[in-house]
């Protein structure tokens, strides 16, 4: 009889660290981004165990730092939709990740987060504790450390638990509103045997994903179809091609305009003809019906009003935002659903109602302010040329760099998104709202990780450039064949605290000094011969006419090589 496309046949009890590996591989995960340490000699022994018995696992790779792990599970999922794990040293390991399970909690990203706990044990049993370390990495809570960010944590309390532990955190963190899930691992535990019965078998648990209820879409359809000025806001993009393809017809067919304020992902093309300009207070002061899909923050109350009046709708996994404590937005109709079967059933309802008198001239308007937008965004950006060249520049010359390649885009706070031109769902990512710093680059690597044909491009400010631990994320890059274009965009100071001090005090003291204190970053370190280190293509950028010249060889470096690159690009402060 021929076994060749037979399940390995498992022995009676393995490692428990093997059995959580192998029941990991089961519910989909593809990739254990693990930075290791004393707690992991079961999971290493399971790793090797699991080899030996020819089990299926997902692939673990070494990453050499925790908020490195966290993105580059984070940079997956956007490109898969498939939720990941980490695996990380007891509680010092899992500090450096929290800043990674906030920026996850904040988009609803899922992430199985696993760490080590020292043992309890002093003597007397296999995985006793053996070095300083296993007394002094004790705390009363560590999954106090990422508490706040996690939907759900547990503890592994008997080996024989792995399968429903693990089958229940995936379920949980898939379950709309998606985010992360935290798991930790005592080290006894980990080395006891586990029974491999059913480690193979289909996940025990599924998710709870909301639907657009009829009834409520039905509602919002209404109020759409009989506003004068209707108006979108999107954050996070579409929910998918498909989706994004939706926003675009709807857009279209019922002339609303589209407005991406502070967008995280892009929800219709930047050069559409319903894309509204980025400014907010225009839309609302005439608004009179809104709906607001899956957007933290659509505008800002303290200087943007809505007109008497107004109806908001509000769509999304979590429209109300609930664990977020203050946020006092309108919503006259909720609905809780994934963003691309919302939009569908959206677009189905509105079909059946009858257009208004006046459609074609305000979707005339519109295209018409769209365009001349447009236009004075591109003007503006090509005028930033020069000697000293701005961020506007670099964003529309990348911008060309990139059409007509199969491309993404990871900002943060690098190359705005205004003046580039993107007609794609998976054309855009921008830093989460949560503001945990280094997401950029380490994101680009799991996305590129998941898509070896996608060009990947991390744009970042210096500060975010050092905030990502280059070191480890080039190491990442070489190690793994990773070729990403990294795109440095230099100004040499905190632009985002400058600016944020500029609108709270924007005739204070601090504007008026010749500098700005807690701002500069001067001296700046030389970023191309970090990633020289590690053997990237890097190039150092200062005027404004090379610029377009350095992608181009930065990008043919990455097409004919397959290795790294990055542009240390310096623009006006």
């Amino acid at each position: 009889m021929n076994h060749r496309n037979e399940a390995p046949q498992l022995s009676e009890t393995m490692t428990a660290g093997g059995a959580l590996l192998a029941r990991l591989k089961a519910v989909g995960v593809d990739y254990i981004f693990a930075n290791s340490g004393t707690d992991f000699p079961p999971v290493i022994e399971g790793l090797a165990e699991a080899e030996a018995k020819g089990i299926p696992l997902p692939q673990a790779i070494v990453i050499p730092h925790e908020s490195a792990a966290m993105a580059m599970a984070h940079g997956y999922y956007l490109a898969t939709g498939r939720p990941q794990a980490v695996m990380a040293h007891t509680n010092v390991g899992l500090a450096n990740c929290a800043i990674g399970a906030i920026n996850a909690a904040t988009e609803h990203i899922p992430v199985l987060l696993f760490s080590g706990k020292t043992p309890v044990s002093e003597r007397g049993h296999l995985g006793s504790r053996t070095v300083p370390i296993g007394w002094g990495q004790e705390m009363r809570d560590q999954a106090a450390l990422v508490r706040e960010a996690v939907k759900w944590d547990d503890e592994l309390r008997f080996a024989e638990h792995v399968p429903q532990m693990v089958d229940r955190a995936h379920a949980i963190a898939t379950s709309t509103p998606r985010g992360p899930v935290y798991m930790s691992l005592p080290r006894e535990v980990l080395c006891g045997p586990c029974p491999t019965e059913g480690l193979a078998d289909p996940p025990s648990m599924r998710p709870a994903v909301h639907s657009p209820e009829p009834a409520t879409i039905a509602q919002a359809a209404l109020l759409l179809a009989r506003a004068r000025n209707p108006v979108i806001f999107a954050q996070r993009g579409a929910g998918s091609q498909v989706g994004f393809e939706a926003l675009s017809r709807l857009a279209s067919e019922w002339a609303i305009p589209v407005c991406q304020y502070w967008a995280v992902q892009l929800a219709i093309a930047t050069d559409h003809p319903m894309a509204a300009p980025a400014d907010p207070r225009p839309l609302l002061e005439n608004a009179d019906v809104i709906l607001v899909i899956d957007a933290l923050a659509p505008w800002s109350p303290d200087i943007h009003e809505l007109k008497p009046g107004c109806k908001v709708i509000q769509l999304g996994q979590d429209p109300l935002f609930q664990r977020f404590p203050v946020r006092y937005f309108r919503s006259d109709v909720t609905i809780a659903c994934d963003i691309e079967a919302g939009l569908l059933a959206l677009a189905d309802a509105l079909a059946a109602q009858e257009k208004p008198a006046g459609l074609e001239a305000r979707r005339a308007a519109i295209a018409a302010a769209s365009v001349a937008s447009r236009t004075a965004i591109e003007a503006k950006a090509a005028a930033g040329a020069g000697d000293a060249m701005t961020k506007e520049w670099v964003s529309l010359t990348l911008s060309r760099a990139l059409f007509g390649r199969k491309a993404t885009v990871l900002s943060e706070l690098g190359c705005p998104l205004v003046p580039m031109r993107l007609n794609n769902a998976r054309a855009w990512y921008q830093e989460p709202h949560s503001g945990g710093l280094g997401w950029s680059f380490p994101a680009a690597l799991g996305m590129q990780l998941a898509e070896p044909d996608r060009l990947v491009v991390a744009t970042m400010g210096d500060g975010s450039y050092i905030f990502s631990n280059p070191a480890a994320c080039h190491q990442i890059a070489e190690a793994l064949g990773l070729p990403i274009l990294i795109v440095i965009v230099n100004n040499a100071e905190w632009g985002a605290v400058r600016q944020s001090v500029l609108g709270v005090y924007p005739d204070g003291y601090a504007a008026k000094a010749n500098r700005m204190p807690l701002t500069s970053l001067v001296p700046v370190p030389d970023f191309a011969k970090i990633a020289a280190a590690s053997n990237a293509y890097a190039e150092t950028v200062w005027r404004g006419e090379e610029l377009q010249a350095a992608l181009e060889r930065a990008i043919h470096h990455i097409e004919t090589n397959r290795g790294a690159a990055l542009l240390n690009v310096h623009v006006r402060a």
